[in-house]
């Protein structure tokens, strides 16, 4: 049966955060930032495998500092590029011999910097691409648009898409020089026949850590 393959992406910086390293190496509570993604795509029932794209030249660094919180657990690490969509062919292309090789059928791309989304998002996006093709997590922003605008809402990580499909539209996008700022927006505008995107409705807890104040933020959700 075809499993789930989970992307996390730590191949940022740490200038925005104040860090004069990697912010996914920063420790939160008791384990780098970047562990508790992992660990959670870990926990997912039928991932497998986990890829975690590092800033190029700190691929050691990233296994040293993850080894001591991932057990008996076997990850794979690639380096990244100079863009996120860089990051994410990286990855993609890591992936595709198994997934023409009907290994795996859906992948899921997190942000490393979003250290509390929890099991449940991950399955429940990688369901929900499973069934229409694509899945991403929303959350409302009332009261942050103008009067034109009905609705607005904010897009999450993780992101997840049928595997063959998510592979060729990168293909495509790349060919045409399209650098988009999300999967998603690869995934609409280059998935053979089109993308159908699903939003998942998501918590305000799914915090991407940012800037040095968002640290102490996400302490604080960890401990309600």
């Amino acid at each position: 049966m075809p499993t789930a393959a989970v992307v996390v992406l730590g191949a940022g910086s740490g200038t925005r955060v104040g860090a004069d390293l990697n912010k996914v190496l920063l420790n939160l509570r008791d384990r780098p930032l970047l562990a508790w993604s992992v660990q959670t795509a870990l926990s997912v029932p039928g991932v497998d495998p986990v890829v975690v794209v590092c800033r190029p030249g700190e691929r050691t660094a990233v296994a040293t500092a993850l080894a001591p919180h991932i057990g008996e657990h076997e990850l794979l690490l690639i380096d990244g590029g100079a863009t996120r969509q860089a990051s994410e062919q990286a990855a993609l292309d890591l992936l595709a011999p198994r997934v023409a090789a009907g290994e795996i059928d859906v992948i899921a791309i997190h942000d490393g910097a979003r250290p509390l989304a929890d099991a449940d998002l991950f399955m429940r996006a990688i369901t929900i691409a499973r069934e229409y093709g694509g899945a991403v997590p929303t959350l409302d922003l009332p009261g942050l648009f103008p009067p034109s605008v009905d609705h607005l809402v904010g897009v999450q990580t993780p992101q997840a898409f049928r595997a063959a499909p998510l592979i060729a539209a990168y293909a495509a996008a790349t060919e045409a020089g399209f650098d988009g700022t999300d999967t998603a927006a690869s995934f609409a505008r280059f998935a053979p026949g089109g993308g159908t995107i699903r939003a998942v409705p998501a918590g305000s807890t799914n915090l991407k850590v940012t800037f040095a104040e968002d640290l102490p933020v996400a302490e604080r959700l960890l401990a309600d």
